[in-house]
């Protein structure tokens, strides 16, 4: 029952966000790096950040650093949404943000190294996230898939608070409704991807920490396979992989090639689930077959990926060009 009404607020909250954003015309308009060609409403993915809230408050303020963090990074991702912040600020912030973070997971107790590999990581990560929410429904779909994992595995083993996981996924749940969708009422934004991330990233920090075991960083192979390609590309063409683009797979897939978006973000989705079942499974194995078993999949999943890339590119992108 107590989920059903969170549930509800939620809903009642994005509505309310809505007529925020409406009002002070908080939106997205297309430009020739854009999926899509309608002007959306921007930011609804800060919905993320008031699903940790409510829990952060009913929990009796569990985790204060972490959510320190969140909020930091929240606030000045919407900020960016909005006006388009200095690199140094987001940069800066994120910082502070990680190292927060690191400290509410106890990592200061470790080697200086373990904070410097958690940094690197995590803003690494975030920044994925985000170029990666390009086309309906991927952000959801993929954090849905994410979340339960964590999920299913903290049900067994418990290295987070449950709720903290499940108020946020009723939050992906209810911007799904929104964004799901051939027109979607509104994007997540950039305080959407990031806050989104900053939750899962540490919910996976604090599940590694407790089986020291590197496996689950698998959750995010779908993500981590075309990111880290996609970047690859790009040094290699000399391009600046800072700049916005439209080179990612699934937006080979959706613009160039004219596959229906929405299937894109469920495959995405349902293809990271699938792997994570299978992470979940290795991980009772030994040390040996789980390192065979991850890179056998990086393996196959990379030539996949790369093949279907380049048949793609070939096909479609340089027709058009």
């Amino acid at each position: 029952m107590t989920y059903i009404f969170i549930f509800i607020l939620l809903f009642v909250l994005e509505l309310l966000y809505f007529r925020i954003a409406d009002r002070f015309n908080i939106i997205d308009k297309p430009n020739e790096r854009s999926s899509h060609t309608a002007i959306t409403l921007r930011g609804g993915g800060v919905i993320f950040y008031l699903a940790a809230l409510i829990f952060f408050i009913e929990s009796g303020f569990q985790y204060p650093w972490f959510f320190l963090g969140l909020t930091m990074m929240s606030i000045v991702s919407f900020l960016d949404d909005i006006f388009t912040l200095s690199n140094k600020i987001r940069l800066f912030i994120h910082f502070v943000s990680v190292l927060l973070m690191a400290y509410q997971l106890e990592v200061f107790t470790m080697p200086w190294y373990y904070i410097l590999i958690l940094f690197v990581v995590v803003v690494g990560v975030i920044n994925a996230y985000n170029f990666m929410d390009g086309i309906n429904g991927i952000t959801a779909c993929y954090s849905l898939a994410v979340g339960a994992l964590l999920m299913i595995v903290n049900h067994k083993m418990s290295f987070i608070a449950q709720d903290l996981l499940t108020y946020t996924m009723l939050g992906v749940l209810v911007f799904t409704f929104f964004n799901f969708r051939k027109r979607a009422k509104c994007f997540a934004g950039d305080v959407g991807s990031v806050a989104i991330a900053f939750v899962l990233l540490f919910a996976l920090g604090a599940l590694i920490l407790k089986t020291s075991n590197l496996i689950y960083f698998l959750f995010l192979t779908v993500y981590g396979i075309d990111a880290v390609w996609t970047i690859i590309r790009r040094l290699y063409l000399k391009e600046n992989i800072f700049e916005a683009h439209r080179s990612h797979l699934y937006q080979f897939l959706g613009n160039e090639a004219g596959m229906n978006k929405l299937l894109i973000s469920f495959l995405y989705g349902i293809i990271q689930l699938i792997i994570g079942l299978g992470v979940i499974k290795f991980a009772s194995y030994n040390i040996k077959t789980q390192w065979i078993f991850a890179l056998v999949l990086l393996s196959v999943l990379s030539i996949m990926y790369l093949v279907l890339k380049t048949w793609v590119i070939k096909t479609f992108v340089n027709r058009i060009k």
